[in-house]
């Protein structure tokens, strides 16, 4: 059994990168678990994951949650998606892949 494991992690990182009903929230799903259980991240001092850390110092970003295969990331009304959308995936990109 241990071995479908070996085969999934050996599998290209692939994201999707999502829109929500919130323009100020987008919704990246991997194809990795990234936390097994939910967790909000507000504070880049305060984050456990390195991960989480870096995407909250993109400036722009609000607040990350992440639980099972995705990584809702929230965004000042201000900031662009299109400036903060490579960076969040940059940063899974490297810790996930």
């Amino acid at each position: 059994m241990g071995g479908s494991t070996d085969a999934m992690m050996a599998e290209p990182l692939e994201i999707v990168a999502q829109g929500t009903p919130n323009p100020n929230a987008a919704k990246f799903t991997l194809n990795r678990v990234v936390a097994a259980q939910g967790k909000t991240y507000r504070d880049p001092a305060a984050a456990d994951a390195a991960w989480a850390k870096q995407l909250l110092t993109i400036p722009g970003v609000t607040q990350v949650f992440a639980i099972n295969n995705f990584v809702s990331v929230n965004k000042r009304p201000e900031a662009d998606w299109n400036v903060i959308g490579p960076h969040v995936e940059r940063v899974l990109r490297e810790t996930f892949a």
